[in-house]
């Protein structure tokens, strides 16, 4: 297997943003909060800093903000009168960056989802399982490979992770 570092990943705020994501006004207010409009079902849109909108649901977005503190309000403002929630997420939530050819692999060992080239890619956000944890991955480019998932877990999901990526290449079965 190709080498693949683990590292945590420095994420900017996120703001959890639940509503009706077909709406006019809220998304006007998505794209006011982070710039980028409402991705497409399991879309990814994300600017070169890192901050942007990833799709979690079809009712639900993960913002990454500079402030979400600020987002959220700003949110709360522009969609008065719409049922929605918005909350700050970011003490709630670690990420991890994996770098290396091999990331593709490792994530293999441990998820379900088919986070292959022709099925996972840039632009993209997939919510699964790291064995037992939940959480999001996705790609902003062809490499690294980006995921969050809760902080209570997150050193157990390092340790699986960073075990994934020290392990030696296993022969195909058959």
């Amino acid at each position: 297997m190709a080498e693949v570092t683990v590292a945590p990943l420095t994420l900017p705020g996120m703001v959890t943003l639940k509503a009706d994501l077909a709406d006019a006004r809220v998304a006007a207010a998505v794209r006011a909060a982070c710039g980028q409009d409402v991705p497409a079902r399991l879309g990814a849109s994300l600017d070169a800093g890192g901050h942007g909108v990833l799709w979690m649901a079809p009712d639900e977005l993960l913002l990454l903000v500079p402030d979400a503190t600020a987002t959220v309000a700003g949110l709360q403002g522009a969609l008065a009168g719409l049922p929605h929630l918005a909350a700050d997420v970011s003490d709630a939530r670690m990420g991890f960056r994996l770098t290396g050819p091999g990331a593709r692999a490792v994530l293999a060992r441990l998820t379900p989802a088919d986070l292959s080239a022709p099925g996972f890619g840039p632009g993209q956000v997939r919510r699964t399982r790291l064995a037992q944890v939940a959480c999001a991955v996705w790609m902003t480019g062809p490499a690294p490979v980006d995921l969050v998932v809760m902080r209570s877990v997150a050193a157990y999901a390092a340790g699986l992770l960073q075990g994934a990526a020290a392990a030696e290449a296993v022969a195909p079965l058959g």
